[in-house]
């Protein structure tokens, strides 16, 4: 349906080579922002907003949500890795309709609960969500281990864990509970609003690039650039949690 077409060694090293300038310039620039951002942090002045605010203000929030996920280098770089090797819009719905589901479960659930976590490790999971759809789309599993992972199924339960981190930071920003049920709606709402409009500029770019002669010559870089991406936010987020 859509899986994955496999790479050769020797066709697979040729072509790293010319992008390989560009690859090491992406995983600086994501070392760079790791430094100074999390994965799941709002900017200074939403964070004051969330914490000092009170009472249900569901455009607000709605705007927060969309913000964060057309923001949200994380969930751009799982969904890139999602699409990337789907070519009928069915399963573009199916398989983002299972992402959505996820997040949206362990946003709510684990706000309003007071799921509490930590961000450091949650956030580290999430890392490993980009690199194992990375390696997916290379076809690694069939190659090292003779079996292809149900897809499906890992795209909803990383679904779960993306929504998690997410209640892990609204929660450490001490979210008040006058308005909170609808608030937290509001946001859901928000964030899959931002969801479609990111899901969009990827497929346009997608469609654009596939119709070139080089898209399978470079599609090997492309997930070798966000399994390396996804490995950095990994190191980052344990090396915070061994450090605090």
């Amino acid at each position: 349906m859509t899986h994955n077409r496999a790479f050769g060694s020797g066709a697979d090293l040729h072509a790293l080579r010319r992008p390989l300038i560009l690859l090491a310039m992406i995983l600086l620039a994501l070392t760079a922002f790791a430094s100074s951002a999390y994965a799941h942090a709002v900017t200074a002045g939403d964070k004051g907003y969330i914490m000092e605010v009170s009472g249900m203000k569901l455009i607000p929030f709605m705007y927060l949500g969309a913000k964060h996920m057309v923001t949200g280098y994380d969930h751009l770089l799982f969904l890139f890795g999602v699409v990337f090797f789907l070519y009928k819009m069915k399963h573009v719905a199916i398989y983002v309709s299972l992402f959505a589901i996820g997040h949206s479960t362990t946003m709510l659930a684990g706000v309003y609960f007071g799921w509490n976590f930590s961000s450091y490790l949650i956030d580290a999971i999430i890392g490993l969500s980009v690199v194992y759809k990375a390696l997916d789309n290379l076809g690694a599993y069939q190659r090292w281990f003779g079996f292809q992972p149900n897809t499906k199924a890992a795209t909803l339960i990383f679904g779960f864990f993306h929504g998690l981190g997410l209640a892990t930071k609204i929660l450490d920003y001490n979210i008040a509970k006058d308005g909170l049920l609808p608030n937290l709606l509001a946001f859901n709402v928000g964030v899959e609003l931002g969801q479609i409009l990111a899901l969009a500029a990827i497929l346009i770019i997608m469609g654009f690039w596939r119709k070139t002669a080089g898209f399978w010559k470079h599609a090997y870089t492309a997930n070798v650039v966000m399994m390396s991406a996804g490995f950095i936010l990994v190191g980052y987020q344990l090396t915070g949690f061994f450090l605090t």
